[in-house]
């Protein structure tokens, strides 16, 4: 090294003024004449195999033969980057799949941007995914990528989006493209239905699901047949939960075959979307299907007593019924008593109830229901209201959330359901503070008590023998409007601690 600082050319640094050498006057006094290449070889890099280079002897370093350093066969020396091995490489799938496990969401966008492999590899973490590109399913391409998935929501990508659509339809069942030529809203006009897939494109697209994705546990879909809920049902053994849209009777057959199904949401008509229709057919066909039912969801389903009956007779564990937006016959009440291990019973969206229920001897009662829950319900007809009542007056609770016609003659028939534990309304404009009360005290085991935007609940008309009561209460949420100087005192009084008195005797 010495004899190559000799030959080198004198170059004029400019010194500073303390005397001291810039790293950049160093750097040009040991310049050599030779290429930049060499200096580069000179480097001593750590070996892949976890070597040690063996250092230089600078006494056989000579001008005419550069010195460089020696290393075992064993040992390369990297220059170039292409030449970088990926030590991933010596992973299998499975031990990096793990790993990739561990890293943070925000981190998992990064991922995939690696390599094709990491790509794939970070398919496997995905376990649900929402469609909105058919063509991304029919072509293969999603099983491919993500080939572990368990939950496919397959709803949005069944409508077909118009070309140059300006209009969004949100609705809380799917969200769509309009027709931005379309120049009247009509009542008979159904959007949904003119931008539908048609149903044999849907189930080209359940057999490419099933195919690649055995494992499936929860579906839903907009539109299919029986056909292909027959492909998913024989491909997929582990369906426990479906979510069929647009469903009817000849389509229920299909679902008939999935063994072991326990959560069902079907979705007949919803208005102004789409139509079919749902019979006493239909629900016999899925009792007789379907006996390990635990929850079912009829939306918009037309039926009956029988249907209803079916239910009970074949579907023995069913725990769970939700009633949206019924359009059932008169009496088909009388049939929830054959659900004999119910235990929920919800009630969303009825534009009425039951107007002719039937006699009381013909009602009978659900033994083990448990929960009552009411919401966005029509309660101005008495009868049926009644009827409901005397069917669940086991239950331990009583949900009811923005109901019209829920008024203190309509609460005042609750008071038939002795062992009521939770009361729950919100919403309830027309119940006041004397209606509350003539049917809180009928009730000797209420321990939980929440209302909540009731305007004609007021502080002020709270009687002495209402205020004892909620003394004894474990929970207490007293918030019937904005103005209650009572919902602001909560903290001082301790309430929710059974036992501690707030309320003075007058």
């Amino acid at each position: 090294m010495a004899s190559l600082q000799e030959e080198a050319p004198t170059i004029p640094t400019k010194r500073k003024e303390n005397g001291v050498d810039t790293w950049s006057d160093l750097w040009l006094k040991t310049t050599v004449t030779q290429p930049l290449k060499h200096g580069v070889t000179a480097m001593q890099a750590p070996s892949l195999s976890g070597g040690t280079v063996s250092p230089r002897t600078p006494s056989t370093a000579t001008a005419s033969e550069p010195a460089t350093p020696t290393f075992t066969d064993a040992q390369t020396l990297i220059s170039n980057p292409a030449d970088i091995v990926d030590r991933t490489r010596l992973l299998n799938d499975e031990i990096l799949l793990k790993i990739l496990s561990f890293s943070p969401d925000s981190q998992r966008k990064s991922n995939r941007l690696v390599c094709k492999r990491w790509l794939n590899v970070q398919g496997r973490l995905f376990g649900s995914l929402r469609i909105l590109d058919w063509e991304f399913l029919e072509s293969g391409r999603l099983t491919a990528r993500f080939p572990d998935l368990n939950d496919v929501d397959l709803i949005n990508g069944c409508v077909v989006t118009p070309v140059g659509s300006s209009i969004c339809l949100h609705h809380r069942f799917i969200s769509a493209h309009l027709d931005s030529g379309v120049s009247a809203f009509s009542p008979s006009w159904r959007p949904c239905e003119e931008n539908l897939l048609p149903a044999d494109v849907v189930d080209r697209g359940l057999r490419v699901l099933a195919n690649g994705c055995p494992n499936l546990r929860r579906l839903a879909v907009l539109g299919a047949s029986e056909l292909g809920l027959i492909s998913v049902a024989e491909e997929c053994p582990t369906l426990q939960e479906l979510e069929l849209h647009r469903c009817n009777d000849n389509v229920l057959l299909g679902i008939a075959a999935c063994s072991n199904l326990q959560i069902l949401k079907l979705v007949g008509n919803v208005y102004g979307l789409y139509g079919s229709i749902v019979s006493d057919v239909g629900l016999t066909i899925l009792a007789q299907g379907c006996k390990r039912l635990l929850k079912l969801d009829l939306t918009g389903c037309e039926g009956s007593f029988d249907g209803i009956k079916a239910i009970g007779h074949c579907c023995q564990m069913l725990e769970e019924l939700t009633v949206c937006d019924h359009r059932m016959d008169d009496g088909w009440l009388a049939a929830l008593p054959f659900c004999e291990n119910l235990k929920t019973l919800r009630l969303m969206s009825c534009k009425r109830i039951d107007s002719v229920p039937g006699p009381d001897e013909y009602l009978g009662r659900c033994s083990a229901l448990e929960t009552l829950h009411l919401e966005r319900c029509q309660l101005r007809d008495k009868n049926g209201v009644r009827a409901l009542f005397k069917v669940c007056e086991t239950v331990t609770e009583i949900v009811v959330q923005d109901c019209w016609g829920w008024d203190d003659e309509g609460f005042s028939l609750a008071s038939t359901c002795r062992g009521v534990k939770l009361l729950y309304l919100e919403g309830c404009s027309l119940v006041t503070t004397e209606g509350l009360e003539s049917v809180l005290l009928t009730w000797n085991e209420i321990e939980q008590l929440k209302i909540e935007s009731c305007r004609k609940i007021n502080d002020g008309e709270i009687s002495p023998e209402l205020s004892n009561l909620f003394c004894g209460l474990k929970e207490l949420r007293w918030r019937p409007d904005s103005k209650s100087i009572l919902a602001a005192g909560l903290m001082e009084t301790g309430i929710g601690e059974k036992g501690r008195k707030f309320f003075s005797k007058s």
